[in-house]
C-alpha cells in the first residue's frame, strides 16, 4: 500500500465479514479509509490464485461502466507478500438478504418488489457491457461456449460413478431426456459479454434505505461468454411455486414473480428472450450437477450425510423444475 500511494498508518478495526465460504475477507482501516482485503483461503486450492487475479481483473474493468460491483482499489499477483495473490476494493455500504431483510425491507413489499427489479437492471447492464471496450478481450472462450455446457454438466455427473454407494441416475427425474431437449434447442447465436456466473441473491448487497441493488459480489465464476447464463441462473434460483429460494428470504411476498423478471430484463437488454427457457434448464441441469457431487462424495462416507441428503434433494428439485420448463416451452 506504501509503494503505490494509497493512505498510511497503523491497519485497524480489523475485521473478518462473512460471505463467500471459501475466500477470506478482511475489512480494516488504514488512514482514514476503510479497505476491503480478499484472498484464497490459508490452504489455497490450486487455482486460487489465479481465481484471484481474474476477480481483480474484472473488478477493475467494469470501474467505468454503471454496473453495481465492489469499487476495485489494488491487487498484488506477488505471492510472496500473503503466501497468496489478493486485492483491494471499498466496502460496499450494503445488506445481503441472503442473511436477513433489515426491518425496513422486512415490512415493505413495494421495497422487495424494487430489489427484484433492480437486481434485474443490474445483471442486464452487466450483460450490456462492451468486454473487449473495457480490456477484457481473452477473458473468456465465448466461441462455442453454449455448445460446450450440457456435455460437459453430463460428464460432470457421469464422474459420480466412482463414489461405489452413489445412487446414480436412477433417483434423478429422466436426465436422458433433458439433455436431449438442450442439445436439440441449443441457441445458434448470441453476442458474446461478461456474466457473473453465479448471479443468485445470496451474492447480491443492496441499499440500507432502499431497494436499489448496491453491487453484485463473489466474481469468482466471471467469464465472457453469453451473458444470458446469468439470467437463466435467476430461473433455477427464484421461489416458484414448487420449490422456495436459495438462501430461502423472508417474507417472500411483494417479490417479483420469475415471469415479471424475465419481462423487466426483456425491458432493459437487447438480447432476444425468444429461447428463455434454454437457460432456465441449463442452469437448473448445471446447479443440480454441482450439487449432486456432495450427495456422491457422502454416499461414500467423504461428506456428511445429512448435507449430501439435502443437496440431493436440491438436485431433484432442480431438474423437476428443468421438466417443468420443459413442458410449458
Amino acid at each position: 500500500m506504501d509503494a503505490i500511494g494509497l493512505e498510511r498508518g497503523p491497519l485497524d478495526n480489523l475485521q473478518l465479514l462473512a460471505g463467500g465460504t471459501q475466500n477470506i475477507l478482511l475489512r480494516f482501516d488504514r488512514g482514514g479509509q476503510a479497505f476491503v482485503l480478499r484472498r484464497p483461503p490459508l490452504h489455497p486450492r490450486k487455482n486460487s490464485n489465479d481465481t484471484m487475479k481474474r476477480e481483480a481483473r474484472v473488478l477493475a474493468a467494469l470501474s467505468a461502466t454503471d454496473v453495481p460491483h465492489p469499487k476495485f482499489i489494488a491487487s498484488c499477483d506477488d505471492e510472496e507478500v500473503l503466501g497468496a495473490c489478493f486485492y483491494l476494493m471499498a466496502p460496499v455500504d450494503g445488506f445481503n438478504p441472503a442473511n436477513g431483510l433489515p426491518p425496513l425491507h422486512a415490512s415493505d413489499p413495494a421495497l422487495r418488489e424494487r430489489m427484484g427489479y433492480s437486481y434485474i437492471e443490474g445483471m442486464a447492464a452487466l450483460g450490456a457491457v462492451d468486454y473487449k471496450a473495457v480490456g477484457l478481450e481473452g477473458f473468456g472462450k465465448p466461441e462455442g461456449f453454449l455448445e460446450r455446457q450440457s456435455g460437459r454438466w453430463m460428464k460432470q455427473l457421469e464422474s459420480y460413478a466412482a463414489f461405489d454407494e452413489w445412487t446414480g441416475f436412477k433417483e434423478l427425474p429422466d436426465v436422458e431426456s433433458i439433455v436431449l431437449w438442450l442439445e436439440d434447442k441449443l441457441p445458434q447465436e448470441f453476442t458474446p459479454g461478461i456474466l457473473h456466473g453465479d448471479c443468485h441473491l445470496a451474492n447480491t448487497m443492496f441499499e440500507h434505505d432502499s431497494g436499489k441493488l448496491a453491487a453484485f459480489v463473489d466474481w469468482e465464476l466471471a467469464t465472457v461468454g453469453d451473458p444470458l447464463i446469468d439470467l437463466g441462473w435467476v430461473m433455477a434460483t427464484w421461489a416458484d411455486d414448487h420449490t422456495p429460494v436459495v438462501g430461502d428470504i423472508e417474507p417472500w411476498d411483494g417479490f417479483p414473480s420469475l415471469d415479471e423478471l424475465i419481462t423487466h430484463y426483456g425491458r432493459h437488454s437487447a438480447r432476444s428472450l425468444e429461447a428463455a427457457a434454454w437457460y432456465g434448464v441449463l442452469a437448473c441441469f448445471k446447479l443440480g450437477a454441482i450439487l449432486e457431487g456432495t450427495h456422491a462424495r457422502a454416499s461414500a462416507g467423504k461428506a456428511p450425510k445429512e448435507t449430501g441428503d439435502r443437496l440431493h434433494a436440491m438436485t431433484i428439485s432442480l431438474f423437476e423444475r428443468a421438466h417443468r420448463l420443459i413442458a410449458k416451452n
